[in-house]
């Protein structure tokens, strides 16, 4: 049974954290951050406005309670030295961050000079990729989602392959270009045909879509040959974070027969630089869907296996002085879990790496305003999306900006990812 460490919610800071904060003290994800002042990589807590310098606590000497913890996972280009160090540290870590920023404490207030340098105000922080990603998974996880799809390109009528309701189905993708929130990237090009075509073209996207998801991180590493029992999953995840999984449609669609997604999938990955640990994320679990067909023995997961996060896409033109919300779904509408995800990836005995990045498959939910593609929201090109510019979006065009939020809310106490936000550039 993992023993997660809770930071109650009655606990109260000395430190100003705005109200409607996603890093709040119930929160403080890790995440890899540099200055000009610090130009070295190092971890960071969040909280508040401000990144908390878990190098300066440790050579004051404030951490000396963490049995295990050492300089060198703390000044790292990546999180995945600190996980590897087991969870043993880097929970009691959070929690002695947590008990230096609680009320009462006045360790740090006492100490001006201390206390200034090791909060860092988050517009001098450059965020990074919070971890060296060896291995990139994304599921295809939604009901709705999967039934929408299915519904514009197959059969209405029976919309569901025959596997879905017993298989979390998933793809190995390319880990190699997954990219922090505010990295831009170009319009991909790649092989194009409509059906009244009579041979592929080669030229941008005119397809391009986003995909709102959420991506759990594993924070420890397993043999090849060894597996993991959905029952135990939770010792595996360190946290989660959001994702935006880009996909140009076109490319996808002439390509993906008959061994699925590729270049279509492959030119950019968006995810968010903080980690929401699973200990953070537990006051919000909840139950999912009820899965309707009886699942194989190994994937049958007991208790409420999802969580209570809201989730919203904003999107801007370059006319724009502001992003227009056009989406707004939960992760509990998700079918199949990150446990039923994990066990079955791991089910075949391949070894799972610290640092690798499991994408939910897009998040969509009942209704037409929940769908989490442009795909579904704009139904194929047949329902335009009006914009506050005067345009209108079927798909996404170049010197757009996507922007996906996501939090967990409850008593008053806001647990968020923060967002991720990323900017599209012509072609090159």
């Amino acid at each position: 049974m993992t023993n997660f460490i809770q930071i109650p919610f009655r606990q109260k800071s000395w430190f100003g954290i705005p109200r409607d904060s996603d890093f709040s003290l119930q929160n403080l994800p890790f995440g890899i951050f540099r200055t000009a002042a610090l130009p070295e990589a190092r971890v960071g807590l969040a909280l508040g406005d401000s990144v908390i310098d878990a190098a300066v606590l440790f050579d004051a000497g404030l951490l000396a309670g963490v049995s295990g913890l050492r300089r060198d996972h703390l000044v790292t280009d990546s999180l995945n030295t600190l996980l590897a160090a087991g969870p043993s540290v880097w929970r009691v870590l959070r929690g002695r961050v947590a008990e230096l920023f609680t009320a009462g404490n006045d360790t740090l207030v006492r100490q001006a000079d201390l206390h200034s340098r090791v909060l860092v105000q988050a517009g001098l922080a450059q965020l990074l990729l919070p971890t060296k990603v060896s291995n990139y998974v994304d599921f295809y996880s939604s009901r709705e989602h999967a039934s929408n799809v299915g519904a514009m390109f197959r059969d209405p009528q029976n919309p569901l392959l025959p596997n879905w309701l017993h298989i979390p189905i998933g793809y190995n993708g390319r880990s190699s270009s997954i990219v922090p929130s505010g990295t831009s990237f170009r319009r991909p090009c790649g092989q194009l045909k409509a059906d009244a075509d009579p041979a592929p073209v080669f030229a941008p996207t005119k397809q391009l879509d986003f995909e709102l998801e959420m991506a759990f991180i594993t924070g420890r590493r397993t043999q090849l040959g060894e597996t993991i029992p959905v029952t135990n999953t939770d010792d595996y995840i360190f946290g989660m974070t959001l994702l935006n999984d880009w996909s140009a449609r076109d490319i996808q669609r002439w390509e993906y027969v008959p061994l699925g997604p590729f270049l279509g999938k492959t030119f950019a990955t968006s995810i968010s630089p903080w980690v929401v640990t699973l200990d953070a994320l537990q006051p919000f679990r909840v139950g999912g869907p009820e899965q309707t067909v009886p699942v194989l023995p190994y994937l049958q997961s007991a208790g409420p296996q999802a969580y209570d996060i809201h989730l919203e896409v904003w999107l801007k033109s370059e006319k724009m002085t502001s992003p227009q919300k056009i989406c707004r779904t939960n992760y509990s509408h998700m079918y199949w879990n990150m446990a039923q995800q994990l066990a079955h990836m791991a089910s075949n005995g391949t070894n799972i790496e610290i640092g690798d990045v499991y994408g939910s498959g897009t998040i969509s939910g009942p209704t037409p305003d929940s769908f989490g593609s442009m795909l579904e929201l704009c139904w194929k090109g047949t329902k335009p999306i009006a914009l506050p510019d005067g345009t209108t979006r079927t798909f996404i065009q170049d010197g757009d900006t996507v922007i996906m939020k996501g939090w967990c809310e409850k008593d008053g106490i806001r647990v968020g990812f923060g967002e991720v936000s990323t900017e599209v550039k012509p072609a090159g």
